[in-house]
């Protein structure tokens, strides 16, 4: 198989107020969505909540879900159809790649939770282990000037 396709991201963002769950089920139906439309995926990644550049109706943040895949091109119309007519979907973006197509990847989520049930000890060792950086208060409020002659003699 040819590494270097062309395939297909679509970025859509979900209300910040709707449960996790549900969350889950937004992401398995634009999914099953998107195969029944004649569509492949190949990556499916929650990427989280995070701050918006700017309000979209009336939400500062919002719940951030990448998609990849490939098709004929005929999917994306159905595929963003759907996210239009959901009020959970503020805002959805299609970008056509080319490259290499992209490696799925674990979930960061599942793993930090496997991690944390088997050892629960690493989080707080962790922050104890954490350098503390100060400040050098002997060239605070010196100019530059001052802190070369300090340093010649």
């Amino acid at each position: 198989m040819n590494n270097q396709q062309s395939y297909y991201e679509t970025m859509y963002i979900l209300r910040p107020d709707i449960a996790e769950d549900e969350v889950t089920n937004h992401i398995d139906k634009y999914n099953k969505l998107l195969e029944e439309f004649g569509g492949t995926i190949l990556d499916s990644q929650m990427r989280g909540k995070r701050r918006l550049a700017y309000q979209i109706a009336k939400h500062r943040e919002g719940i951030y879900v990448q998609l990849s895949h490939q098709g004929d091109g005929q999917h994306i119309f159905k595929i963003e159809k759907a996210m239009r007519l959901s009020e959970d979907v503020i805002r959805y973006m299609t970008v056509k790649q080319e490259g290499p197509l992209p490696t799925p990847r674990p979930s960061t989520k599942s793993l930090n939770q496997t991690n944390d049930k088997e050892n629960p000890e690493t989080k707080v060792e962790s922050k104890e282990e954490q350098p503390v950086a100060s400040a050098d208060t002997s060239t605070a409020g010196k100019s530059d000037n001052e802190t070369k002659d300090n340093a010649e003699s």
